[in-house]
């Protein structure tokens, strides 16, 4: 199993079948809060829904690396981020990701996303990482801020969302300013 400690109680570990029911759980009860700014909620009706998911993902993984991670708090789900299909053409890949509501607000999804976006740029040797979040969702928005990601636009109506199109504000990243911001500078 892959696991990846960001911190003495949170980790990320590689989505696999055993996070399944503990993941539709979570869902479950985050449905209203998710559902505000995600589209794939109303599909995820059963735990067999969630293995489903996990299994495009494992499949995905084995396919052209990109990955999803379950993250964890004290060894309990809380969350999930991960790297959306990789575009290996042009080194770019966009993250996606969410987290119990209970549990916003403690860093935890930054750290995911430091984690992930380092990973992308020193493992993979990608050139860019975009994050698209829903311009009126404020706490999704915050993260790539917070990272030092540059806004470049909003992508009017990018979304349908149930019942209505949703603009997406898009940020990205490039290798060389993540490295720039990251390392150490030498004197």
């Amino acid at each position: 199993m892959f696991s990846h400690p960001l911190s003495p109680d949170v980790s990320l570990a590689l989505l696999e079948p055993r996070y399944a029911e503990e993941l539709f759980h979570l869902t479950q009860v985050n449905r209203e809060h998710l559902r505000e700014w995600l589209p794939w909620v109303d599909g995820v009706n059963t735990v067999e829904d969630t293995r489903a998911f996990i299994q495009t993902a494992q499949t995905q993984f084995c396919e052209n690396g990109a990955f999803q991670n379950v993250i964890l708090l004290r060894g309990q789900a809380v969350g999930a981020i991960g790297f959306h299909r990789i575009d290996l053409a042009n080194r770019s890949v966009s993250i996606g990701y969410w987290l119990d509501k209970e549990h916003q607000g403690q860093g935890i999804l930054t750290a995911s996303c430091r984690a992930c976006i380092s990973h992308a740029f020193t493992e993979l040797k990608l050139n860019r990482v975009e994050i698209r979040c829903a311009v009126e969702n404020r706490k999704s928005r915050a993260i790539p801020e917070r990272l030092g990601f540059r806004f470049e636009g909003t992508l009017r109506e990018a979304q349908w969302l149930y019942d209505h199109f949703v603009d997406h504000a898009l940020y990205g990243m490039l290798a060389r300013e993540w490295h720039l911001q990251t390392e150490p500078r030498l004197r």
